[in-house]
């Protein structure tokens, strides 16, 4: 009887603990200065970008010469686990809207599968979409494998496919005229590994600035070896002359944000305004924000020496809905801001439901937040 009444009031504490957390949201944000954090207003039920049949991640918006709003994101069959299913049957797809936050109908696979003998051949993953000088132009996480396709029962991190594929993992390239395509695809990476650096074992989760005179610069997430074994995240920054590059990793090959001095942290977006350079990325350890998956805001001068913004968090996993109701979500990943007259207008996320966790979830889709005026 005792163990009966002691679980009850650990549920009803966790309960709690939930509750202060959501109700204290709207505070938390007029109390905060972070111009990203502040400003975020309430998410549309219906806006964003699902699929039956898959799980979506990713997501990134542009609006096209024909005056709609075209995100690519990623998919892949739910009939796979999410995680690792990503890595070996993940695919850039294009979707279409009327308004910035949707909801956006599936247009089209822009990236498919085209064969294991190439580096981007069995997944794509990760895109952001970039318009310049009336070109589009995606930077993406492309792998491949030699093996059959994944068998469901048997799709784990130590299989076969996922031991390959994860090895495989690069940061690519491709363009086109139109958003609904035809992409020029490359038949070689941007940003290869590199021995004896953060990303000799991988790279991935693409962020960039194309500036005016067509150069690039943009920031990565990095793994390198470790033994038998890989290395936690990094982030680190590269140059190119072109999107076609070549691509230099600046900072004498070292991250600009590690575990050692940041902690674990991943899924940058970057942008380049009349100040300088920001960029906000996932707190995978909540070094900055006190919240594990929160967001951080981060600015430099050169795209090298970084500075944590002065009120760090940019935003919450705990999101308010225009339907009244504030909720955490599982996940909230893979952050986009879409810039409208050169301000911040949306916030898009990969999202998905559950308690946490990428197994945990029984949906995922993109999701986006309309930026207060």
């Amino acid at each position: 009887m005792k163990l009966y009444y002691f679980l009850i009031a650990i549920t009803l504490l966790a309960i709690g603990a939930n509750a202060q957390q959501i109700e204290n949201l709207a505070e938390l944000k007029k109390r905060s200065t972070n111009p990203i954090f502040s400003k975020l207003g309430a998410a549309p039920r219906n806006g964003g970008f699902s699929m039956k049949g898959y799980w979506v991640w990713c997501g990134s918006a542009v609006k096209g010469e024909d005056n709609k709003y075209h995100l690519f994101a990623s998919r892949w069959p739910d009939s796979l686990v999410f995680h690792p299913g990503w890595m070996v049957a993940s695919e850039v797809v294009h979707a279409v809207a009327d308004k910035p936050e949707g909801p956006y109908t599936f247009s089209e696979v822009a990236l498919p599968a085209r064969g294991a003998q190439y580096w981007d051949g069995r997944a794509t993953h990760n895109p952001q979409i970039v318009k310049h000088k009336g070109q589009y132009i995606l930077f993406y996480m492309g792998s491949t494998h030699p093996f059959e396709d994944p068998k469901a029962k048997e799709l784990t991190l130590q299989s076969h496919w996922c031991i390959a594929a994860r090895n495989n993992k690069r940061v690519g390239v491709a363009v086109s005229n139109s958003p609904y395509g035809p992409w020029k695809r490359l038949d070689q990476p941007i940003l290869p590994v590199k021995p004896n650096t953060f990303y000799s074992f991988l790279t991935s989760n693409p962020t960039a600035v194309v500036h005016d005179d067509g150069s690039v610069l943009i920031m990565f997430k990095g793994r390198g070896h470790n033994g038998n074994t890989h290395s936690h995240m990094s982030l680190g920054v590269a140059k190119a002359p072109s999107i076609f590059g070549p691509y230099k990793v600046l900072n004498n090959d070292q991250p600009v944000f590690s575990v050692d001095k940041q902690g674990e942290a991943e899924d940058p977006f970057l942008w380049k305004d009349a100040t300088g350079y920001h960029v906000i990325f996932k707190d995978q350890v909540a070094r900055f924000t006190g919240e594990k998956g929160g967001g951080v805001l981060a600015h430099s001068k050169d795209g090298v020496k970084w500075t944590i913004d002065k009120d760090p968090k940019a935003y919450s996993r705990t999101v308010e809905w225009n339907d009244g109701r504030t909720e955490m979500q599982g996940q909230l990943e893979r952050p986009f801001i879409l810039f409208e007259n050169k301000r911040p207008a949306y916030l898009f996320f990969a999202t998905m439901d559950g308690p946490g966790g990428f197994n945990n979830a029984t949906r995922s889709w993109n999701m986006v937040i309309p930026f207060k005026p």
